[in-house]
């Protein structure tokens, strides 16, 4: 019964969160943490499951042309190496310290996307580190200076707790590249999928994945991703960003209690 429980609430938080381009890597593993799952076990499964979801949505945006093919594969190449790197040395931490730097990482996140504004789209300066695409027919300009270093921490952090990175690559995106919102989360979506398979694979490698509570769930996630996707590009992206930040700040917040009370 806590099973099918837990897998409806995942399932409406994987709708959610894939309209925003996040995955929802990190509500996976604060439900399933509530629900008794121990920390190691929550974020090898959050990550499994935020696969398969992200896999799904990655579809939707690819076939309706926001998702930046090149971008992700730079980007997420990145990402993924780091998770994996991330997600492997997590054995090292408790469980309470994995909480608190998950937490850490919501708030972060949600104080992020509650201040940003899309930053207009520039115009081609061709200088060393900065590399131009082309989405319909504007140009935006990704600076790698910035891009590069700032995808591989996103990587790292985001393998070792088990969450999804898309909180910090929006923002990445949109902000210091001017990459046009729905772009932005139709990539992430890609990216996100990337760095979940390899952080999985790094806490599977320690014997945290259980396939019992894995698969059922993330079978019913695939769904909530193909629905958020499609909901996702009929909706402002603005009123999506509000959502996310209110919500990752109050799952921060529910996360560092639950640290501390354990």
């Amino acid at each position: 019964m806590k099973l099918v429980l837990v897998a409806l609430v995942i399932f409406v938080l994987a709708v959610v969160m894939t309209m925003t381009g996040r995955g929802g890597g990190n509500f996976y593993v604060l439900t399933l943490v509530l629900a008794g799952v121990p920390m190691h076990e929550a974020a090898a499964t959050g990550q499994f499951v935020l696969f398969a979801t992200a896999i799904a949505a990655s579809f939707i945006f690819h076939r309706s042309k926001t998702l930046s093919v090149p971008l992700a594969v730079f980007l997420g190449s990145l990402t993924a190496s780091m998770a994996f790197c991330g997600g492997f040395i997590a054995g090292s931490f408790s469980g309470r310290d994995l909480k608190i730097i998950f937490a850490a990482l919501l708030a972060l996140a949600g104080v992020a996307m509650l201040f940003s504004v899309e930053a207009p789209t520039r115009e081609p300066e061709p200088r060393f580190g900065f590399w131009h695409l082309q989405a319909g027919e504007a140009v935006y300009v990704i600076n790698l200076w910035l891009a590069v270093p700032v995808a591989m921490a996103t990587g790292f952090f985001s393998g070792m707790v088990g969450v999804s990175g898309g909180s910090f690559l929006v923002p990445l995106m949109v902000l210091g590249c001017g990459v046009p919102m729905r772009i932005a989360v139709g990539t992430a979506s890609a990216m996100v999928a990337a760095t979940a398979f390899t952080g999985f694979a790094g806490h599977a490698l320690h014997g945290s994945f259980n396939p019992a509570w894995a698969l059922p769930i993330a079978a019913v996630t695939i769904f909530g991703g193909v629905l958020g996707g499609r909901i996702a590009l009929r909706t402002k992206p603005q009123k999506l960003k509000m959502l996310f930040a209110v919500t990752t700040l109050l799952a921060a917040v529910l996360m560092l209690i639950n640290a501390r009370a354990r």
